[in-house]
Order: C-alpha cells, then structure tokens, then sequence
C-alpha cells in the first residue's frame, strides 16, 4: 500500500490548529504526524505497509504539530508524532500531548535509558553531538568536551546558537555530569573560546572551517553523511571533505548522544495500529533502514551501522539516560542567558 504525505507550511499548521477535523477511523490505517521529512521516512512506511497492510497517512511540517494536537484535543486525528531532540520528546510530554506506551516488545528492542520511565516517548535512533575538526589544522586524535574551555582554543571554536535544542541538550548532559557551577564555568569558557557569535546550523560551522574562519565545530553526525552525499549542493562535499570526526570522551564515559523518537499521541483515534507502527520502527528491520538512509545509530542491540556511518570511527554512546537530560534541560537554557552565550566570545 502507498502511504501519503500532506507538506503543509509553519503558518498552515497553526491555521489547521484553529479548527479540529474527524479522527480517521477507518480500519488498516494509521496516522502520523511528522517533524521528521518525508524523503527520510517514506521507506519505513513502505516497510511498515508492506508487513502489515496498514496504510500511514502523513502530515509533514517543520513546527506547530504538537500545537496542533494539542489545540485538536480530543478530535485529534493524530496517533503518533515523529520528532527528533529530547527536547522536543519531552516537550511534547509536558505539553500533555502523550500517552504511554505499554509493549514488551518496544521494551525488548529499546534499551531503558531511551524510553521515558514512564513510556510517554521512545528513542528510535541516536545521533551523537561530536566534533567536527579541521584536517590541515588539529593534529590530535582525540578530545573532551571539558577540554573546549581550555584556552588553546581562544579563537577557534564555531557552533549554532546555544538556545538551540540540540546544544541544550549538550549542556543539560554537562549538568547532568558536573553540576550547575561547573558547568557554567564551563559554557563560560567555550564563549570565551568561540570565533565569532553562534549562527548557522551545524553544516554552517563545518564551512567556516573549511573558509579558516576556525578549526573545530561542535556538530551532530549525521550532518557528515548529508555533506558527503549531497549532489545538489556538491561544494558541500567540498566542506566535509576538509574535516574530520572526533568523538569526545572516548576513553571515559563517552560522546553525548540524542534522539530521534516517536510519541503515542493522547487521543489516538487508531491507537492498536499506533502501537504496531511504533513496535515496528523499534525492529531490527526498520532499524537497518534507519541506519542506511538517515546516517544515523540504531539502538535496537545488535542492528549494525552503515558503512558510512562506520567509517567516521567508533561511537562510545554516554549511558546517562535520556531522562536526566530532559530534566536538566530548563537549567542550560539559564545558563546560556546567564553567561551570554550567544553573545559571542568576550571582548
């Protein structure tokens, strides 16, 4: 069966929260909200058809869904939302969005410190926050992430905005470990060492390396498979080519790692395919699939990475739970105004 995709703009989705529409409760389908772009999942839908018979209807947007569930309420049409970030996770929790998840299979496949407690959202795969380094201009093979405050590198760290959910999520795992003090004299002295103000995402960072503007970035890897691979935007290749991956706290407790996940929306009109698709995408199947096209970690056991994936080195994922990031999360917000983050390097 062909599953459908529904790309609807940020301003369409809030328009769409405004009014609720009837749940589809036809059986053999499932409907799926989607931060996640629909090239990306479309093969896991076909998979997931193809087993079940179960056809996915899917809304794609870059913002809003979980707005819009929320504003829907109970005539919600939404059974599961797509969403990367423990942040967003989380979020979506808070937002009351959420039900949990009761299966011994996703319980099975999933290790416990990628499933909330409480089962309200569940990892599908991981992506590591690593560091991109300058291969004409960094000789050392390894690193920490303690190690950017040192002031050897005044001058030559660029990243994304510390408010974005990604570097939060970093910072919230800095807490985590070290506590608040520590960490803000930390984040303090990663400002002190940036080249200039935080902007750009984080194949931004790996261009201003390969211009010299400077020599590491603080990046998520599977940015590295899509510069490898883009062919629409070949002088993106250009700029993977000119670094190189370093995992940070490889010899300790290792390198920060986030999500991609799934939620089991509250008011799932079609909540028993809902439970079957997450279970599915929990699989060893799906998750080679996830592996190939998404550059990014399985973390179903035993699931393989691609060989491109694996080419970078190895990963040695942080055990620290998902759980106590998310928690630590409004903490790291405060520490990026405290310490004026995004202001840029102090003068």
């Amino acid at each position: 069966m062909q599953s459908k995709f529904r790309v609807l703009s940020g301003a369409l989705i809030m328009a769409a929260a405004a009014a609720t529409s009837a749940p589809a409760l036809a059986d053999g389908e499932v409907n799926i909200y989607s931060y996640r772009q629909p090239f990306l999942i479309q093969p896991l839908i076909d998979a997931f058809a193809a087993e079940t018979g179960v056809k996915a209807n899917v809304i794609f947007a870059s913002k809003g869904l979980g707005e819009r569930i929320a504003a829907e309420g109970e005539n919600s049409p939404a059974d599961v939302l797509l969403t990367v970030d423990i942040g967003r996770l989380d979020g979506a929790k808070q937002l009351g969005i959420t039900q949990p998840v009761s299966s011994d299979i996703v319980n099975e496949n999933i290790p416990a410190q990628y499933r909330d407690p409480e089962g309200h959202w569940i990892g599908l795969t991981n992506r590591a926050r690593i560091i991109y380094a300058s291969r004409d201009r960094v000789d050392q093979d390894s690193i920490t992430y303690e190690e950017l405050a040192d002031p050897k590198w005044k001058g030559r760290i660029c990243t994304r905005s510390g408010q974005h959910v990604y570097t939060i999520g970093l910072i919230a795992s800095m807490v985590a470990h070290h506590g608040e003090e520590k960490t803000e004299e930390w984040l303090a002295g990663v400002r002190d060492n940036l080249a200039r103000k935080p902007a750009g995402n984080d194949r931004a960072q790996v261009k201003a390396i390969n211009a010299g503007e400077c020599d590491i970035s603080i990046g998520n890897t599977y940015y590295m498979g899509k510069m490898e691979t883009n062919d629409k935007e070949p002088e993106q290749k250009e700029w993977a080519a000119s670094v190189r991956i370093l995992f940070p706290n490889a010899e300790d407790r290792g390198s920060h790692v986030n999500l991609a996940g799934v939620v089991l929306a509250k008011n799932a009109p079609n909540k028993d395919n809902a439970v079957k698709l997450i279970e599915f995408l929990t699989s060893p199947e799906a998750q080679r699939i996830y592996a190939e096209t998404n550059f990014e970690y399985p973390v179903t056991p035993g699931v393989e990475v691609s060989e491109r994936v694996s080419s970078w080195g190895e990963l040695k994922p942080d055990a620290l739970p998902l759980a106590d990031i998310a928690k630590n999360r409004k903490t790291a917000s405060e520490l990026v105004d405290k310490v004026g983050f995004d202001n840029g390097p102090a003068s």
